[in-house]
């Protein structure tokens, strides 16, 4: 069952930037990876699933609902990070978060707690001299605090260090067991890795890879042949590297890395 879905989604704002006649669909309890380099249209596709701008033709849907008509519906049972993150920095942490509390109609401060401790955040001190890191870290604990089954995150780690990274992933992992939906955009290929079930790859606003990460993985699998002296070395060789051996000579697979795989599609002509 899809929960979130994009049907021929269009926004042309010339020169070839926007999304163009995009379709793709993310079922419940599935980690979505969207993949992409800077102005590929990630972030205005987010955007449409917003609710935050229309399309121009096509649409967008979370749990049947329209992602223009019924934003504010949808919205309530979401968890958002956005690429760049925009707070009422005369605040400090604790008040933002309190504020979002109440804004939220929660009846109490949910998982915030946990989630400050788990990535070690600081909320005192006014949020406009905290570093990227520390913003990054409320902008988590925001769209996390109030247990929403739906999460769109927009370049989530930005700006944390590996230990937070990690810590992040484990969130993921951990939500993901518990059956949560997510669509994150990342730059991180180890995050995307260890996460994600099916993995969107989009260039120039147009979807040109879709499929889950071990058939994208098993669709770029290497082989290379290599021919030794003797059958002994040629069974020691094929033993330390998992190789299938015919007399002196030695077969094996390699598997290209995610970063790998996106680089075919981006790092030239496809």
């Amino acid at each position: 069952m899809s929960v979130i879905e994009v049907s021929h989604l269009t926004r042309d704002y010339g020169h070839g930037k926007g999304v163009f006649d995009l379709s793709m669909e993310i079922n419940a309890g599935e980690v979505f990876g969207f993949l992409g380099p800077n102005g590929a249209g990630k972030t205005t596709t987010i955007r449409h699933l917003m609710g935050f701008i229309r399309p121009r033709s096509g649409f967008c849907t979370i749990e049947g609902r329209d992602c223009w008509r019924q934003a504010a519906e949808i919205q309530r049972n979401l968890g958002y990070i956005p690429g760049e993150i925009t707070f009422f920095e005369e605040m400090n942490g604790a008040e933002y978060l309190r504020f979002l509390q109440r804004y939220r109609g929660m009846p109490d401060a949910g998982r915030t707690a946990e989630l400050v401790e788990r990535f070690e955040l600081t909320l005192r001190g006014k949020i406009k001299k905290m570093s990227k890191g520390m913003k990054q870290k409320i902008g988590i604990v925001a769209a996390f605090m109030h247990d929403p089954d739906i999460l769109i995150l927009d370049e989530p780690t930005s700006g944390l260090d590996p230990l937070m990274q990690n810590r992040f992933i484990e969130l993921i992992q951990e939500e993901k067991a518990r059956g949560k939906t997510i669509l994150m955009s990342s730059h991180m290929f180890e995050e995307v890795e260890r996460t994600c079930d099916r993995i969107g790859m989009i260039r120039a606003g147009k979807l040109v890879a879709l499929d889950s990460t071990e058939a994208l993985r098993q669709q770029y699998l290497k082989s290379y042949t290599v021919t030794l002296d003797d059958q002994e070395q040629a069974a020691d060789f094929a033993r330390d590297f998992g190789g299938k051996q015919e007399g002196c000579r030695v077969t094996v697979s390699a598997r290209q890395t995610l970063e790998e795989i996106f680089l075919r599609y981006y790092g030239g002509d496809v």
